[in-house]
Order: structure tokens, then sequence, then C-alpha cells
């Protein structure tokens, strides 16, 4: 029998730092669902494809093989063998997954790619609508979030350090821009399941996330956490 947690929120609250350390404390599989999303809109972007055309979209991803590899340890999304890196991570992109996020063609494709991962491993997954679409009998559902402007200049830092020219006001309007999108859309908005914990870091330190999320961990799976 496997374990599966699954962690949603909005953009920028942390959802991947604190996936990949409860993994790592858990001695779960790590499967980021936001790069496969975001893997999937830079090709899209690549390739010139208007992905407000859904029928346009439908048609480039009938030449697209997604795969996850975690022969490095780390998750590695190969788009038709290739791995974008963090080009997935710049601003613009941000919208093209959020918009191909939402065509029910593309969420059809990724489902069993993300299913497929948990079906047969201990795993701690990331994303929008894992605890509602994704994984809806999943062990533990975690929704994490934190005020607009707390995760706009958690991810402006993350950029920055990333070599990512940008400003605040540009990562704050993208990512205003993305909420609204992302929580409005008729296919799987980013809501909370109804047997979510809710869990605000707004003021919270990656350590302390953690170990608020480990606490409804415990209260979920008892001593499997130690």
């Amino acid at each position: 029998m496997s374990y599966n947690i699954a962690i949603d929120g909005p953009s920028g609250a942390g959802k991947s730092v604190l996936a990949k350390k409860l993994a790592r404390k858990l001695g779960f599989k790590y499967v980021d669902t936001g790069a496969i999303y975001r893997s999937v809109g830079y090709y899209m972007y690549e390739h010139g494809i208007d992905v407000s055309d859904a029928s346009a979209v439908e048609d480039a991803l009938e030449n697209v093989d997604i795969r996850l590899d975690y022969s490095c340890g780390g998750q590695q999304v190969l788009v038709n063998g290739v791995d974008y890196g963090d080009k997935i991570r710049l601003p613009e992109i941000s919208m093209y997954a959020s918009a191909v996020a939402a065509i029910p063609a593309v969420r059809k494709k990724l489902l069993d790619v993300q299913r497929e991962a948990a079906k047969n491993h201990d795993t701690v997954m990331d994303g929008r609508d894992i605890g509602t679409v994704i994984l809806p009998d999943a062990d533990v559902k975690i929704f994490l979030s934190a005020s607009l402007e707390s995760r706009a200049h958690r991810r402006w830092l993350e950029l920055l350090e990333k070599g990512v020219e940008t400003t605040f006001e540009e990562v704050r309007a993208d990512m205003q821009r993305r909420d609204h999108q992302d929580s409005t859309r008729a296919q799987a908005p980013c809501v909370p399941a109804a047997d979510a914990v809710l869990l605000d870091n707004t003021n919270m330190p990656p350590d302390e996330t953690l170990e608020a999320a480990l606490e409804i961990v415990r209260a979920k799976l008892g001593e499997l956490v130690k």
C-alpha cells in the first residue's frame, strides 16, 4: 500500500519547497506537477502556439510526449526527451502554464502521468488540483497559501537568485493575473478540497512551514511519521 500526500495552493505559496522538504523527511517521492504544466506551456511558447486557441494546443499536443525521470535523484520533466530546466520558471511562462492547464485535453493527457507516479510509490505531490481531481483519495491534503504580497516577494527573490531580470511589480502583476485565472477557470480550479487542512504561511519561514505540515501529517498518518 502506498501513501499519498497532496499539497495544493496558489502560485508562490511555497508548495514546491514544502513538498520537497516533506518528501525528503518522510522518504517519499516528490512529484512536482507545476513543472509538468510549465514544461507543456514552455513547449507551446517555444513553438509559437497561441495558448488561447484550445484547438491549436490540442493539435500541437499530439506531437508531445511527457515523461517523468528520477534517475538523477530529483524529478526531471522530459518533453520529447528534452528537459527545459529553469526556463520553465520565467515569469511569462506562468501564464502559458495556467492557460494550458485550463484546457481539458491537456489535463486529460497529464492525468495518467501524475497518477502513475503515485500508484506504486509513497508520494508528496503539489499543484493546484491534486486533492480535488488528481488524487481525490489522498491520505493527507494540505492547502497552502499566503498573502499576495508575500508570495510575490518570494517569487521575485527566487527569480533574482536565478539571474532572471524582472521587477517586483511585474512579478506581483503576473501572480495576481494567474491567481484569478487559476481560481475561476471552469476546468479544475485552484480551490481547497473539502477535506483539506488549510495552512497559511504568510509569516512562516520554510522550516516553520515544514514543521506545521509535519504536524498535519502526523495527525493523519500517526506512527508512520516520527
